[in-house]
């Protein structure tokens, strides 16, 4: 579904060809984070992960005379408690000349409305402590921070040592 936003600009599903925008707007991104280098993705990763055989992985973009400037990228998750899925957004981001148009307010509108639709139970991302902008932005959506838990992640050299099998005890 396509939505017509402000000063001639549309929010619609990413489709093939989009992976540049969508790759330049995931740079921009980690460049703001202060991880500018960090970004190893393709446009070849990101054809594979948002429109191969079976997509694990969607996106929306806010498109603006052309060209993409602001994404939601964004999977399923699944919650044991409440039985239902969710959306866990990886990525939102609108590029700093396009800000102020409401372009990641829609954005985020957009996933909720689809979570909503969907029966699905929440959505749910992370935002760096130090994003002041970002969590005033959430919190006037009526966000809220789960300061009760705490992120963890396996990877590298970690997740490789991990993953090696080990005997189990007593067997």
């Amino acid at each position: 579904m396509t939505t017509t936003l402000s000063g001639g600009a549309v929010l619609r599903p990413a489709r093939p060809g989009d992976e540049p925008g969508i790759l330049a707007c995931i740079r921009e991104l980690a460049e703001y984070e202060r991880e500018p280098d960090a970004v190893e993705t393709t446009e070849a990763d990101l054809t594979a992960a948002l429109f191969g055989d079976h997509p694990a992985v969607f996106a929306h973009v806010v498109e603006r005379d052309g060209a993409v400037v602001g994404i939601s990228v964004w999977f399923l998750n699944y919650s044991t408690w409440t039985g239902r899925h969710g959306l866990y957004l990886e990525d939102l981001y609108v590029r700093a000349d396009q800000r102020g148009h409401g372009y990641g307010q829609a954005l985020l509108r957009n996933l909720a409305a689809i979570a909503v639709e969907r029966g699905y139970a929440r959505v749910d991302w992370a935002v760096l402590d130090w994003n002041a902008p970002s969590i005033a932005f959430y919190r006037s959506l009526g966000a809220f921070p789960m300061d009760d838990w705490t992120g963890y992640r396996l990877t590298g050299d970690a997740l490789v040592a991990t993953a090696r099998p080990v005997a189990v005890r007593g067997a």
